[in-house]
This record gives C-alpha cells, sequence and structure tokens, in this order.
C-alpha cells in the first residue's frame, strides 16, 4: 500500500468518526511509515487536532527528535496555514498531498506559507496525488452535511 492509500484510508476511517476526511502520512528517506493519523478535532474539541499535525508530533516522537529532515508528510489534502508551518517547523523534506484547498490551503493557496521571506525551512511540494478520490471523498462528506 502507497502512503497515499493509507492517507486515503485514514480520511475514510475519520468521516467514519464524523470529521472532516483528512489522513495523513510520515514516511522516511526510505518510504517506511513513521506515523499516520486522521482527523480527531471534533472527537478531542481540538482545533490544532488536525491529521498533519498529529502524524508529525507522532513521527517526532517516535524518534525522539524535533526535526524531521527526512521525512515525507502526505497529505489527502493541501495543508492549511498552520499545517503547512509545522511541515516547515519540524522541517520535513516534502509535503505530498491530494486535494487542493483554494477556501483553507496554506500551500498553493492562501497564506503560501512556503513562498514567505520569513519562512525558515520551505520542503518540495508535490500536489494533485490522487487528486480526484481526495476531493471526492470531501464532496461526498459535506454533501451528506446539508
Amino acid at each position: 500500500m502507497t502512503p497515499m492509500e493509507i492517507a486515503l484510508e485514514e480520511a475514510r476511517a475519520a468521516a467514519a468518526r464524523g470529521e472532516v476526511p483528512v489522513g495523513a502520512v510520515v514516511t522516511d528517506a526510505r518510504g517506511a511509515v513513521l506515523a499516520r493519523a486522521g482527523n480527531r478535532v471534533e472527537e478531542w474539541r481540538d482545533p490544532s487536532a488536525h491529521a498533519e499535525m498529529l502524524a508529525l508530533r507522532e513521527a517526532a516522537a517516535l524518534r525522539g527528535e524535533k526535526h524531521l529532515a527526512d521525512a515525507t508528510l502526505w497529505v489527502t489534502l493541501e495543508p492549511c496555514a498552520m499545517c503547512a508551518q509545522s511541515a516547515s517547523l519540524f522541517r520535513v523534506s516534502r509535503v505530498v498531498f491530494g486535494a487542493y484547498d483554494p477556501k483553507g490551503g496554506g500551500v498553493e493557496h492562501g497564506a503560501r506559507v512556503f513562498a514567505h521571506a520569513q519562512c525558515n525551512h520551505a520542503p518540495e511540494v508535490v500536489g494533485g496525488v490522487r487528486e480526484s478520490e481526495a476531493a471526492a471523498l470531501l464532496r461526498e462528506f459535506f454533501a451528506a452535511r446539508r
């Protein structure tokens, strides 16, 4: 199973819990999974419990380090500004995401965190990986709530 497939699995599990379906995975330089998570904002009543934040924290704790310089963050949705800044602070080497988020994204849209001169570390970014599948999960989730 690829890291993005695992992230999509985490997103589906998040949706089943009533969370916005976003999943994230952190892999090391060899592609081994260090951590995986889905959103837990509603369950934990914590607005910072985004999938990316949870996976990054878990990966760093597993390694006993604050930086993940050889790691890739895989996420089903373009990270928001908070998660993009966190990826920068954790110093991940690459961010790979699925669906673009024109409304709340912080990488290709909105704040464009990595493009700011004040950004201390800008990882390589790859967007649109399994985009249609990730976007469909979000559309279906929100359509069911309208």
